[in-house]
């Protein structure tokens, strides 16, 4: 059951579009440093302190299904991957965590619109406040229209957060004149 939920979690942030509910719809993201294993306690043990206290389940990935995983799916190396949702059971996830092969050590997370958006928005707010205090370096990632987030290699990463490198801006669906879309600097 949790590694159909592990691979649903790489695939979510993998760059591909599918079809979703719009509560699934992704809203913010962020990359936190967390480079050793203490520093992925830390944020774990943070996202499920304020998920339990909001009302969320919460669930990640011990080293050991991480690295299951990695045998089987070689792509899919992650050293963090947690996600907390509303409901029981599986329930819609309303964050996810993960880095990857090609951002080991770099946390991902991302939050979905949620079945209430208020409750949502104000779980992101009180949980993003607490990471910045502790991973200050933390920086926002860019989503796309579709609610994807780039790949890392079609990333910039500018003094205010990412920004996606023009060669890919076709490919999600926006113009190189967004703001989603790196422009360097006129010189």
């Amino acid at each position: 059951m949790w590694r159909a939920l592990l691979i649903g979690v790489f695939l979510s942030v993998a760059g591909c579009v599918v079809p979703q509910p719009e509560s699934l719809q992704t809203v913010a993201a962020f990359e936190i440093p967390v480079p050793t294993r203490t520093d992925r306690a830390e944020l774990l043990a943070l996202v499920r302190q304020e998920a339990e206290a909001q009302g969320l389940r919460f669930y990640a990935a011990s080293e050991e299904e991480l690295r299951e995983t990695a045998e089987v799916i070689p792509q899919s190396k992650r050293t963090i991957s947690a996600a907390a949702w509303r409901g029981a059971g599986k329930g819609i996830p309303e964050i996810t965590i993960t880095d990857g092969h090609d951002h080991l050590g770099l946390a991902w997370i991302t939050f979905a619109k949620g079945e209430d958006v208020a409750q949502a928005s104000r779980f992101r707010e009180r949980l993003m406040g607490r990471i910045l205090l502790r991973w200050p370096e933390t920086t926002p990632l860019p989503v796309m229209p579709a609610g994807n987030i780039p790949l890392p290699h079609q990333l910039i990463k500018t003094p205010n957060g990412y920004k996606l490198d023009p060669a890919y801006a076709s490919s999600f669906g926006v113009t190189t004149s967004s703001p989603l879309v790196f422009e360097p600097e006129a010189g």
